[in-house]
């Protein structure tokens, strides 16, 4: 055993693999469901804008939903 000072153990080495695989995907998935969000909250107030722009195009007039 002599010069196996410092160096991870097989099976401890293959836990950080996994250890860090698993945290890259956690971290990947985080990131696509935050893109998502600010995608869906784009969409909503490009959305709202357009509305908004319709409205204006009306001429003002007021427009009653029975």
């Amino acid at each position: 055993m002599i010069g196996s000072r410092g160096v991870v153990g097989e099976k401890w080495s293959q836990r950080i693999l996994w250890f860090c695989a698993i945290g890259s995907a956690i971290s990947l998935y985080m990131v696509a469901v935050e893109r998502q969000a600010h995608n869906r909250q784009r969409t909503i107030s490009e959305g709202l804008r357009d509305l908004d722009g319709a409205s204006d195009k009306s001429g003002g007039e007021d427009v009653k939903l029975n």
